[in-house]
């Protein structure tokens, strides 16, 4: 079989990290669409592996973790009347958990906004830190439940609660306005957290990141995943990219290396080369 030579796939990914659609992709890269999806589908793979063996035993100070909403094939409520749809179409949730001061994300996860899933999301979170952290969600009632089994009590744990009113205006204008945010609360669940870095803007301003660099995730979009596993390496080929490769404007240097897991960045040839 013929494989493409090391530059033309780095150019794919290259286009695909910076938000490229995969059909953008294919007619600037001058390739097939199936090209670039089995490029996605390997490189995807290969770095959901690279993120398993390297982001682990991280010290860490302070993690921050919130949900971020996209859907696969269709939306939850048209899945139904969908065309063929395929297992797992409909709304899917990432989360992610960061590291508030290496901006390092440590650890992620694709499935619902539920309790099984918020465990599964915080066993993982705590197998990949070193030490006691200070731990702030947002006011999602599963995190209570999975931080208490996953931690049994080594962690200072706090929620902030967002509060909002009703959106402003009416018709057209009502649909596509945000609720009105009105303030925020402070709950300490477990420990002494340090109230003042009980905060979530730094994970919330990693899901506008997200929605950027991935045309999967941008409001409003057709570039929308059409399966689950296509979604999953996406994610995965991001976060290794944002982790490993692009070098953090305030920090300088990559979050890996703000967290001691590298000593330079990762070109994107490197990140590419890991499927071999």
């Amino acid at each position: 079989m013929n494989k493409l030579p090391i530059a033309k796939r780095s150019q794919i990914i290259q286009l695909l990290v910076e938000g490229t659609s995969l059909r953008a992709t294919s007619q600037i890269a001058d390739v097939s669409i199936n090209t670039v999806t089995k490029l996605l589908v390997d490189v995807g793979a290969a770095c959901q592996q690279f993120h398993d063996d390297t982001v682990i035993n991280v010290t860490s100070q302070r993690v921050q973790c919130d949900e971020i909403w996209s859907f696969v094939y269709a939306k939850a409520k048209n899945v139904e009347e969908a065309t063929a749809a395929p297992e797992g179409a409909g709304d899917v949730w990432t989360w992610t958990g960061l590291d508030a001061d290496a901006k390092l994300i440590i650890s992620w996860y694709v499935g619902n906004r539920d309790a099984e899933s918020a465990l599964d999301f915080m066993q993982d979170v705590k197998s990949r830190v070193a030490n006691r952290i200070q731990l702030t969600t947002d006011g999602h009632k599963p995190h209570l439940k999975a931080v208490d089994t996953a931690f049994d009590g080594e962690v200072y744990f706090a929620q902030l609660v967002k509060i909002y009113g009703s959106p402003e205006g009416t018709g057209n204008e009502k649909w596509y306005s945000s609720a009105e945010f009105t303030g925020t609360k402070k709950v300490i669940i477990e420990g002494r957290p340090d109230e003042k870095h009980i905060s979530t803007s730094f994970v919330e301003r990693q899901n506008l990141t997200m929605r950027m660099h991935m045309r999967r995730f941008t409001r409003f979009t057709n570039g929308f995943s059409k399966k689950i596993e296509s979604h999953c390496h996406a994610i995965a080929l991001h976060f290794v990219y944002y982790n490993f490769c692009k070098v953090h404007k305030t920090l300088r240097v990559t979050p890996a290396m703000e967290a001691k897991l590298a000593d330079r960045p990762m070109s994107i040839q490197q990140l590419v080369e890991l499927t071999d």
